[in-house]
């Protein structure tokens, strides 16, 4: 414990802001956070349904979240994060109170749709990641063979029609100036096109200014 506490109990460690870099603007997500979800099977017979929607209820009760967010910081309830009991525990979370409380948790996405097949994609990502890091690859050739890959995955969920309406629809193929022009034309940030200098010099924030940044 002396290696991560500080004799007070305090942490000598401090949640770090979320990085990013030259591509990334205002209104950009800048972390990511699973928090979670309840599915319940329309072919799960009624009475199982019905007890399972009741656990659930218990489960996310104010109560039961405190307790399960203080074993576990992981946050789903606006209740759980303003509690007077993590109030008293701040000073010893490194500044994550004051992080969920502030406006910049927003800056984070949730868990968001799951992706069309997880399983065949997944293998997808792995691959490319073991191709960029290894150097058989560049970073931006990884990302081309796995734009290719996954778009050859969804394209044939989208013929085979097995997700309905809620599959994916895949676009005509065109260049990045061309996606670029629609993104700013509709507002969008993305994608951006190609900066020069990708990697400017780095900017470190300083840590005080950074958590009274949240407390306002």
């Amino acid at each position: 414990a002396k290696a991560v506490l500080n004799d007070d109990g305090t942490p000598k460690w401090r949640m770090a802001p979320s990085p990013h870099g030259v591509y990334w603007k205002d209104g950009m997500k800048l972390g990511y956070q699973d928090v979670g979800s309840w599915t319940l099977m329309k072919s799960t017979p009624t009475d199982r349904a019905k007890a399972a929607w009741l656990y659930a209820q218990f489960v996310t009760s104010k109560t039961v979240d405190v307790k399960k967010s203080h074993v576990g910081l992981t946050f789903i309830r606006e209740s759980t994060i303003h509690d007077k009991s993590f109030t008293e525990r701040a000073p010893k979370l490194g500044g994550l109170i004051e992080f969920y409380r502030s406006p910049a948790r927003v800056q984070w996405s949730p868990t968001g749709t799951n992706v069309p097949d997880y399983p065949k994609l997944a293998q997808l990502w792995w691959q490319a990641i073991g191709d960029a890091s290894s150097g058989a690859k560049t970073a931006q050739e990884a990302m081309d063979s796995l734009c290719g890959e996954q778009e050859k995955v969804m394209s044939r969920i989208e013929k085979s029609g097995v997700q309905g309406d809620i599959g994916p629809k895949m676009a005509e193929e065109h260049d990045l100036a061309y996606w670029n022009a629609d993104a700013v034309k509709k507002g969008n940030l993305a994608p951006q096109l190609k900066i020069e200098n990708e990697k400017e010099k780095p900017i470190t924030i300083n840590y005080d200014e950074l958590v009274k940044s949240w407390q306002k």
